[in-house]
């Protein structure tokens, strides 16, 4: 059984709060290394003199490294916390950021890429299971709150990214400001941080770690096609407006701002349009506005209305992945981190398969053929929905009474 003593919301009403926030800025910090960095795909590809395909390689090997830390994550994180990891993870990505951006060539920058990786990876991980334990602590729908942390620094990355191009700076002004930005703040924000004392894995009456359910793997699943169509549009969005429709390398980067602002919006009242239309509906909603908006995308005749599809595109995927993240925490009562960890490691596969498939078919295409597969893997989302085990006792967003709440024990920094 699972081992937890009572917890009153009244006691850490203060820490809870700054965690939350923490949590949020933390998620603003990932998000602002990242922007900069796929807001000037284009300046890396002119920097090395490479292709789509060359930056396929770039993004997979970004994505190896990152899945193998996540997955390699579950164990570690079970036996410590995502409080102990973060204070560890979140410095230590900002200055792998800054080897990305110094590297000299496109073999260093290959090495480069995948210590960066690694160490995004063990931050993305920690800050979602620190997400869920703020969630599960309030005991109401908050992810999709923290994740538009993330859509506020990845927009800002974007409008950095689209200024330095403006000025002509190079990719590796733009990351290296970036990471030198997020290398202090991540040290700040790591005080704010809070942790469960109860043990993160359930204790059976053997005395043996519980396995995860296979729900948390079907979430997985969903998390992996959500994470691969996000991806896909984060990554290919400069060189779609770029080199499909001939825009100049600032205009081009206006692609994912937009595309972030837009899921910044839809996150900030995510949570109340979860409480208020319930899970299911609103994951299938999701995926059926996500394909539709994409089609805008695919069928723009000129840079504005494609801007515009990104723009759609945002506001209707921004729910699924935070919302996937949600029930990983809950589904497994006792393992929340480790699951968060596996649904995470499946959902950065995504991300990893993403870049190689689209790449590729747009070497021997074009670039929109090859984002075509967002289309399909929204669908694919939103007809998979009625198969997620949500249910009143595992779903966050469902009202209980307050004896009923979780009641983890939880220890401010």
């Amino acid at each position: 059984m699972l081992r937890r003593r009572a917890f009153t919301p009244g006691a850490l009403s203060s820490p809870l709060s700054r965690a939350r926030l923490g949590t949020f800025l933390t998620f603003a910090l990932g998000g602002l290394i990242c922007g900069v960095w796929v807001a000037r795909m284009p300046a890396l590809s002119a920097k090395f003199g490479i292709g789509t395909g060359e930056i396929g390689v770039v993004l997979l090997t970004w994505g190896v490294a990152a899945t193998v830390a996540m997955q390699g994550m579950r164990g570690v994180i079970s036996r410590t916390d995502s409080r102990t990891m973060l204070r560890v993870a979140a410095p230590l990505a900002a200055g792998t950021a800054a080897l990305l951006a110094l590297a000299p060539t496109y073999g260093l920058l290959l090495g480069a890429v995948a210590l960066f990786g690694m160490a995004f990876g063990v931050m993305d991980v920690s800050m979602n299971a620190q997400g869920s334990v703020v969630e599960r602590a309030y005991g109401r729908p908050l992810m999709s709150g923290m994740h538009a942390g993330w859509c506020a620094g990845a927009m800002t990355g974007g409008l950095l990214g689209v200024l330095t191009a403006a000025l002509g700076l190079s990719f590796t002004s733009s990351v290296l400001v970036a990471a030198l930005i997020a290398l202090p703040a991540a040290l700040a924000i790591g005080r704010t941080y809070i942790a469960e004392q109860t043990s993160l894995t359930v204790v059976t009456e053997k005395g043996r770690r519980g396995r995860l359910p296979m729900a948390v793997y079907l979430i997985g699943a969903l998390a992996f096609l959500a994470f691969m169509a996000e991806g896909a549009i984060a990554d290919w969005s400069g060189l779609l407006l770029h080199d499909e429709l001939g825009t100049t390398e600032a205009v081009a980067a206006l692609g994912y701002p937009l595309f972030e602002t837009a899921m910044l919006c839809g996150r900030l009242v995510g949570d109340r349009l979860r409480t208020r239309l319930g899970t299911r509906r609103l994951l299938a909603l999701s995926g059926v506005g996500t394909a539709g908006a994409m089609s805008i995308v695919l069928l723009a005749p000129s840079t504005p209305m494609a801007l515009v599809g990104f723009f759609l595109t945002g506001a209707m995927v921004c729910t699924v992945v935070p919302t996937m993240i949600s029930l990983a925490g809950t589904v497994a009562p006792g393992q929340s981190a480790a699951s968060v960890a596996q649904v995470g490691a499946m959902g950065y596969g995504g991300l990893l398969l993403g870049p190689v498939v689209i790449g590729f078919i747009s070497e021997a295409t074009s670039l929109r053929t090859g984002l075509g597969i967002v289309l399909a893997l929204a669908l694919l989302i939103a007809a998979a929905t009625r198969f997620l085990p949500i249910s009143a006792q595992t779903d966050v967003a469902a009202p209980v009474a307050p004896a009923q709440q979780p009641e983890p024990e939880l220890i401010a920094a």
